[in-house]
């Protein structure tokens, strides 16, 4: 097949050799080294196979699949922090005195004597004696225990018990209210220095006082509701209501006033109306 296809090409190209000598014969004879005959060659055999080409560029992201179903429930979170403690209670009314007992015997008739000034300095031993007692008598019904108790201070209205039980403010409030009195307020300069006198004595550096902004941020009142007037304490930069939980008021042994979380433990001063012990 191949000779067939070889002679054949020969003959044609003999054929078109004398067809251009006979009609051409000067131009021919001119330029015959200049004639090329261009025959296409035989098809060669398949080549090797290539090397693996790179990977191609990335197709278009395909369409979302289906929802998939619901995972596990995760498990339970730390608890959160403490939730503000809510307002105080309103002082309860006070009870109906008791009913007056019968009067006791009369007694022996004393001996005369010139003892003016031995009855003079009796007189005020029994009245210090029975404020004594009063006071011992206060302090046991008040507290659990004598131990807790920083002494007594007093004015000419109220008394004054430090209590070295560390609770958080709204206990100490609760505490102070149950026994008759309140969490101490200090309302003028003479108040605040024996506060304060008294927490130097007890080698203290601070104690809640009845002064908060529970109600309403930044509105400080006293325990018994009444508002701040224009005396205050404040030390500097205070009140700052750090870390926007500071509601509750500690005193420290200086005198001066600082705003503090509630939920956190001291010592208090309670306050009591002399009239109603």
């Amino acid at each position: 097949m191949k000779r067939d296809l070889v002679f054949l090409v020969t003959l044609i190209s003999l054929a078109f050799l004398s067809l251009l000598r006979s009609g051409y014969p000067q131009h021919i004879a001119e330029e015959s080294c200049s004639v090329q005959i261009l025959v296409p060659g035989l098809k060669g055999e398949a080549g090797v196979k290539g090397e693996k080409g790179a990977p191609g560029r990335p197709g278009r992201v395909g369409p979302p699949g289906e929802k998939g179903e619901m995972g596990d429930k995760g498990q339970k979170g730390s608890i959160g922090r403490h939730g503000k403690i809510g307002p105080i209670g309103s002082k309860g009314e006070k009870g109906d005195s008791g009913d007056i007992g019968p009067p006791g015997p009369n007694g022996d008739p004393g001996i005369p004597c010139e003892c003016s000034q031995l009855r003079k300095a009796i007189g005020e031993m029994d009245i210090q004696v029975a404020q004594l007692t009063t006071e011992l008598k206060f302090i046991k019904n008040a507290l659990p225990s004598p131990a807790a108790v920083a002494g007594v201070r007093e004015t000419d209205n109220k008394i004054y018990l430090l209590v070295k039980e560390e609770k958080r403010y709204k206990e100490a409030q609760l505490y102070c209210h149950g026994r008759g009195g309140t969490l101490s307020m200090p309302k003028d300069e003479t108040a605040n220095n024996l506060i304060a006198s008294y927490i130097n004595q007890a080698g203290l550096t601070r104690v809640f006082i009845g002064i908060n902004d529970l109600e309403k941020e930044g509105n400080f009142v006293y325990s018994d509701r009444s508002p701040m007037q224009t005396f205050n304490k404040w030390r500097s930069g205070e009140p700052n209501n750090a870390y926007d939980e500071e509601d509750c008021v500690e005193m420290v042994a200086s005198g001066g006033w600082n705003d503090v979380a509630c939920h956190i433990t001291m010592y208090f001063v309670c306050e009591f109306d002399k009239e109603n012990v």
